[in-house]
């Protein structure tokens, strides 16, 4: 097999892997580096034009390192080296430019990278591009006035999630392995849960910085690769964990765990019935295999997290819009920002310190609540959202914004609370709906206790497999 000469077929029965099978069929001498990274640049071809998940596509920059590649992804320990995969569209990385989703960035290339992608550069990864993100962020759906709504691949006309939606569609399409997110809301889970993939947000500072210092950010905001496979995900874990924190082992965990089973929003509402059925079946997987699972409700003031995190949130919005005013005195902000970022922004204007410290209170409480119930138990099982994936549009940055808000927060109501007290969850795409969407369960665990809930996923894996479901647009290609 050359790259020249890799045929649709090829490309496609590779993209049948995860990051592990295609560093194997490196290490064997089936295929090339550039073989690899030719394949998923076709992938990327046939696939994006359905789902628009990609903003930037760094091809001739991938080519050139796969061709300065010369070893087959064993050598030094760095097991995935030659793998490709692609950046979200808020991180800098050299070469390449970010817009974060907004109309007011331009395609000026980023010059420096944080310590968090320079360790996958050190592990021999090959970033292929920029996935798509709903505006700064600060959204559930990724639905971009610059970039145009990503299209989730088990369904055209529903949303993948966000914020980062474009990962999320480019890894459950198979167009890549890997693929790098962030979450401070849910905007790993959520996209995740939508798409059908391995999401984990870790403890706060359970990954080594990935950005430029901003305390919100820092306090609500961690870092991972989405996957198609536990075994990916805990080799990212691994990879970008500070040193201070445990390897995870690529094993299920041999001791039963005590699971909560919480089926309420933080405001107390039910999901969707198809939403709770999935988190039924769930536990019922998880007592058949020995773990002790019980029904509760999480001792947690859910509606202060809820107020608290909303606070904070609306003061990114204001800190979006006043910079880019700084920046451009003489621009309109409404030609450059969307109308969900300024509404955000007018919203958040009218809080202050008392809100700042009710919001920080709300924060040390939850902690406080969490670390008492992880004393009881070690793990949460809930809902990820509160239904399946929404029609794209539901969540469209150009609704009003007082019909918006309460629309995002119903959908988006349990992911905040591990934001808030730093705590890690991982969604997995155990179920999915009666007409074959996915649909996530979230397990929660105690602070720094990310390798209890990655040795469960090894086991749930197991137990439950999903690596043989595929999206149509997939194996439409695969089988042509």
């Amino acid at each position: 097999m050359h790259a020249a000469t890799l045929s649709v077929r090829d490309a496609f029965r590779i993209g049948r892997e995860d990051a592990h099978g295609q560093a194997d069929l490196l290490r064997s001498g089936e295929v090339t580096v550039p073989e690899l990274i030719e394949a998923a640049i076709t992938r990327i071809e046939r696939l994006d034009p359905q789902l628009n998940a990609i903003t930037h596509r760094g091809f001739e920059q991938a080519r050139r390192r796969a061709g300065a590649t010369d070893h087959d992804g064993s050598e030094g320990g760095r097991h995935l080296s030659g793998v490709p995969y692609l950046l979200k569209d808020s991180l800098e990385y050299p070469g390449m430019p970010a817009f974060a989703g907004s109309r007011s960035r331009d395609a000026t290339p980023s010059t420096h990278a944080y310590a968090y992608i320079e360790r996958f550069d050190d592990q021999g990864l090959i970033p292929l591009g920029m996935t798509s993100m709903p505006e700064f962020g600060l959204m559930p759906s990724t639905e971009p006035l610059r970039h145009g709504p990503t299209h989730n691949p088990w369904r055209s006309n529903v949303s993948a999630g966000g914020s980062s939606g474009g990962a999320a569609a480019a890894v459950a399409s198979g167009m890549v392995p890997l693929a790098q997110a962030s979450d401070a809301g849910g905007s790993i889970r959520i996209p995740a849960a939508c798409c059908g993939l391995v999401g984990l947000k870790v403890s706060r500072g359970g990954n080594i910085r990935a950005r430029a210092q901003n305390l919100i950010d820092d306090l609500l905001c961690s870092d991972t690769l989405l996957a198609r496979s536990v075994r990916d995900a805990a080799w990212a874990y691994n990879i970008a964990r500070p040193d201070t924190m445990p390897m995870v082992p690529g094993q299920p965990g041999e001791r039963r765990l005590r699971i909560a089973v919480d089926l309420a929003r933080l405001d107390g509402i039910a999901p969707a019935a198809e939403v709770a059925e999935a988190i039924e079946k769930t536990a019922t997987l998880c007592g058949r295999l020995g773990h002790r699972v019980e029904r509760m409700r999480m001792p947690v003031d859910g509606p202060a997290v809820m107020d608290g995190f909303q606070v904070l949130w609306s003061y990114l919005g204001v800190e979006i819009v006043e910079q880019f005013q700084h920046l451009h005195p003489t621009r309109n902000p409404a030609e450059y920002l969307e109308p969900w970022t300024l509404g955000l922004a007018h919203w958040g204007r009218q809080f202050g310190g008392p809100e700042l410290e009710r919001a920080f209170q709300s924060m040390m409480r939850a902690s406080h609540s969490l670390e008492a119930l992880f004393r009881d138990y070690d793990v949460v099982l809930s809902p990820v959202v509160s239904e399946p994936p929404p029609p794209l549009g539901q969540l469209a940055p150009t609704r009003p914004f007082p019909e918006l808000l309460p629309t995002t927060l119903q959908y988006m109501g349990y992911t905040q609370l591990q934001n808030m007290a730093g705590t890690p969850a991982l969604s997995l795409p155990l179920f999915t709906t009666a007409d074959g969407l996915p649909l996530g369960s979230m397990f929660a665990a105690g602070r720094g206790q990310d390798a209890t809930l990655l040795s469960l996923a090894f086991e749930l894996e197991q137990a439950q497999p999903w690596g043989h479901r595929w999206p149509g647009c997939f194996m439409e290609m695969a089988e042509a």
